[in-house]
């Protein structure tokens, strides 16, 4: 089975259509897929709902598709950073669900074990509780939350090799497995590719089976959410 793609556009062509659910991994703008992302932005695709932990920056990540108005729904931790996301959300042009982030890493993990709920005291007693089921154990209540599956997930990780294992780096680690087991079918990009056999098998972090398509998207450009500098002290 072949899984390199010569580009994003290639490794997603098929797969794209208005209305999905697509899970996105990555943490801020550390691992995000977004030689895939843009890909999904020029196909035009629209009415999407995206699964992440946020919604990138203004003009970068799933902000660029915010931007174009391709996505109608988001479910998410955080999005303090998107001050697009902020209007569209407040003007009630987005549908958005707001999701603890423990939680909503275990729904992502929990859709890719083929589990369809788990209960959790996080949200008890306030409105992430509303409409949910909530019953008791040992004497405490818990909230019934649903695992997640996606129509696809996208991925960035630091390596791979040629049957698709993947080893993440730092803080990409966070989001992503969880992001790509989630999905019927999971594109990964990555920074290099090496020959099968060359990973420690203990260091892979997600297994191959996983995954049905890659690309190289190196070099990549690092960006910052938020620079923050002090001045600098006079020299005596």
């Amino acid at each position: 089975m072949r899984k390199l793609y010569p580009d994003a556009e290639e490794a997603l062509s098929g797969l794209l259509v208005d209305g999905m659910v697509i899970a996105s991994g990555g943490f801020g703008l550390c691992g995000i897929p977004e030689r895939l992302l843009r890909a999904i932005e020029m196909s035009g695709v629209r009415d999407l709902t995206f699964v992440s932990n946020n919604a990138g920056i203004d003009n970068e990540g799933i902000g660029r598709l915010l931007r174009t108005r391709q996505v109608r729904r988001m479910i998410s931790s955080y999005v303090g950073e998107n001050k697009e996301f902020e209007r569209q959300y407040l003007a009630g042009e987005l549908e958005v669900e707001f999701c603890p982030q423990g939680t909503l890493a275990e729904r992502l993990r929990a859709g890719g074990a083929g589990i369809p709920g788990f209960y959790t005291r996080t949200g008890v007693g306030t409105q992430v509780a509303e409409g949910k089921e909530v019953r008791s154990f040992d004497g405490e209540d818990y909230i019934l939350e649903r695992g997640i599956r996606a129509d696809l997930s996208i991925v960035k990780a630091w390596k791979a090799d040629q049957t698709g294992n993947l080893v993440f780096r730092k803080t990409a680690r966070n989001f992503n497995p969880p992001a790509a087991t989630a999905g019927r079918v999971c594109v990964a990009e990555v920074e290099e590719v090496v020959e099968t056999g060359s990973l420690d098998p203990d260091g892979i972090h997600l297994p191959g089976i996983y995954v049905q398509r890659m690309i190289v998207g190196a070099p990549y450009d690092k960006k910052i959410e938020q620079r923050t500098t002090r001045a600098r002290e006079l020299q005596a």
